[in-house]
């Protein structure tokens, strides 16, 4: 997503009703196969210039990129479930796998595509310079604010243990609370608050887990930054994905279904996902590159 972030069926019916009309009946024509209808949230600065770059690399192989916005959250797997689109891209796993089980949805992963990783930030002084410079600097009895809903909770306890700062007995795959807290060497004091308040927080606490939109928003200062969700397991679910309908690979669309997968998957878009983000987001599907790293993501399988 940019999971920018938990998150109109805009021109969906217009765009049927143009395909109708040129198709005609049950005839098909051979471009059919070869135009992709990808549901996406309402482009802005971070997303637009990745998809210039996907539509003129699949072009390039004979694919069009149709690109159908959506400003609900909702509204893309509804209309992929329903055979609306061909596949979308908006969501990570962890809110695919939700929202299948809430709708009787048979919606599937097709391919990784960008994490837009949490982190934890310094709090601040009150010159607002940051109090810590490095994640190990964060004092004994340091009280450091998460947000509090189920989701953005486990997945900031997931962080600070990939920090070195405690250690969970659940994996991954499972939701964490702070009584799934095993170990806590420096008896850290974690604070519970709203995530749209961790931002506000940061000058009376000594650090604090902060969503990329809410960061953003309070134009929070990324160089404070003392730590960044890393790919790995515990952060898989937050891998964002193209979806498709189950059977897509039995589909007419699978040949560019396929290709959307090959040209996004590149060099080329991924710092693009960067650049646009202004390195926010990273790209996160097997063997991509970082501007922090040349080696490949190897927990992507």
């Amino acid at each position: 997503m940019k999971l920018k972030k938990i998150f109109g069926l805009a021109g969906v019916i217009a765009a049927s009703t143009v395909l109708l009309a040129a198709c005609g009946g049950n005839s098909k024509s051979a471009s059919d196969d070869s135009t992709l209808k990808v549901g996406i949230m309402t482009l802005d600065d971070s997303t637009e210039p990745v998809w210039d770059e996907i539509t003129e690399l699949a072009e390039k192989k004979g694919v069009k990129i149709k690109l159908v916005e959506f400003t609900d959250y909702n509204q893309p797997n509804e209309a992929l479930q329903n055979g609306e689109i061909d596949v979308n891209a908006f969501q990570h796993k962890y809110f695919l796998s939700n929202w299948n089980k809430e709708n009787d949805g048979t919606i599937v992963e097709v391919a990784d595509t960008f994490l837009s990783p949490i982190r934890l930030f310094s709090g601040t002084k009150n010159n607002g310079d940051a109090k810590y410079t490095d994640v190990v600097d964060i004092p004994d009895k340091a009280t450091i604010s998460v947000p509090n809903d189920a989701s953005n909770e486990s997945r900031a306890l997931y962080l600070l243990q990939s920090a070195g700062l405690i250690k969970l007995d659940v994996s991954g795959n499972e939701l964490a609370t702070i009584k799934n807290i095993s170990s806590n060497p420096k008896n850290l004091d974690i604070k519970e608050v709203d995530a749209a308040q961790t931002a506000s927080t940061l000058n009376s606490v000594d650090a604090a887990v902060i969503n990329n939109s809410y960061a953003q928003s309070a134009n929070v200062n990324y160089d404070t930054t003392l730590y960044t969700e890393p790919i790995d397991d515990n952060s898989d679910q937050w891998i964002n994905v193209i979806a498709a309908q189950k059977d897509w690979k039995k589909s007419d669309k699978a040949d560019a279904i396929e290709t959307l997968v090959s040209v996004y998957q590149t060099d080329e878009v991924g710092k693009e996902i960067e650049k646009a983000s202004n390195g926010i987001d990273i790209p996160a599907w097997k063997g991509a590159k970082t501007s922090s790293t040349s080696e490949s993501s190897s927990s992507n399988e």
